[in-house]
This record gives structure tokens, C-alpha cells and sequence, in this order.
């Protein structure tokens, strides 16, 4: 019985120890979606960076053009960093959400690992209880073995004995 428990609470704890240690497939995608935003902020930074050395104008000045160039790469950039923040606040509420069910999940095996604690609590009482019942049974059933014998060689003693005084009184 304790060994079927124990066995139970282990395979409880390994499945529980897989779910905490890996990711979903749906974490994962939301972390390259994320990481592709970050490469891609990365490519219009460096982006930025030529607009603002590029310099089209006359004497090596910088034209409205050049300045309106950088202007619109930062605004992609700065689109793309609320992206990044929308993802980012997404996956850390999947992951909320998926430590929460873990948690729920754990909840909920440790409740029954209880009950069946309880339970099996309960059977080993109600086992001992009959074991004790069956060896006063047993205890008093070797006493009523005892005096049936008893009765026994007494009648058969006392059987003999008239037996014994029919067969003088005849002769």
C-alpha cells in the first residue's frame, strides 16, 4: 500500500518537474517573434545611423530630404520598439498565465495526494481494527475449542464409567 502511494507521488512530482522545465511551443513562437522585432530594430538603427552621416547637399550640408530620411527611420523605429513592448507584455502574460496553471495544477496534486494520504490513513485503522477482531476471535475460538474437548473426555469418561458399572451390576 505505501509503496503503491509513494510511486504515485513520485510520478506526480516527475510530470510536474517536466511542465515547469519546458516551454510550450506557443511561448517559443512568441520569443522569435520578439527576437525577429529586435534584429529588426537593430537593421533601422544601423539604417539611422547612415541616414545621418549622409549628407546630399551642396558644400556636404545635409537637405531637408537627409533630415526627413532619418526622421521617418526613426519613427519606424520607434513603431517598431511599441511593437516590441506589445509582444513583450504579451508573452508575460502567457507566462503569468502558464505559471498560474501550474500552480493550479500542483494545487490540485497535492490535494489528492492528501486525500489519498487520508484514505489510505483510513484502511491501514480499519485493517488493524479487523486484525485485532480476528485474533480475539481467534483467541476465543481456542477457548471454545477447549472446553468442547473437555466436554468431550468428560463424556467419554463418564460413558465408560456406566458402561463400566451396567457390565458389574449385570454380572
Amino acid at each position: 500500500m505505501k509503496t503503491i502511494l509513494t510511486t504515485i507521488v513520485c510520478l506526480i512530482t516527475f510530470a510536474h518537474c517536466l511542465l515547469a522545465q519546458t516551454d510550450s511551443s506557443a511561448y517559443q513562437l512568441q520569443r522569435k517573434k520578439i527576437n525577429n522585432l529586435l534584429t529588426e530594430r537593430s537593421e533601422k538603427f544601423g539604417h539611422y545611423d547612415e541616414s545621418l552621416t549622409m549628407r546630399t547637399g551642396i558644400f556636404g550640408l545635409k537637405t531637408k530630404k537627409d533630415m526627413q530620411r532619418s526622421i521617418d527611420i526613426l519613427t519606424d523605429i520607434v513603431l517598431n520598439d511599441n511593437a516590441v513592448f506589445k509582444e513583450l507584455k504579451t508573452l508575460m502574460e502567457y507566462k503569468d498565465f502558464e505559471k498560474s496553471t501550474i500552480e493550479t495544477k500542483a494545487n490540485l496534486s497535492e490535494n489528492r495526494i492528501g486525500n489519498y494520504m487520508q484514505t489510505i490513513t483510513k484502511l491501514e485503522n480499519g485493517q488493524d481494527k479487523l486484525n485485532l477482531e480476528v485474533q480475539s476471535l481467534e483467541k476465543s475460538s481456542a477457548n471454545y475449542k477447549g472446553i468442547i474437548y473437555g466436554l468431550i473426555f468428560i463424556s467419554s469418561i463418564l460413558g465408560f464409567l456406566l458402561l463400566r458399572r451396567k457390565k458389574l451390576t449385570k454380572d
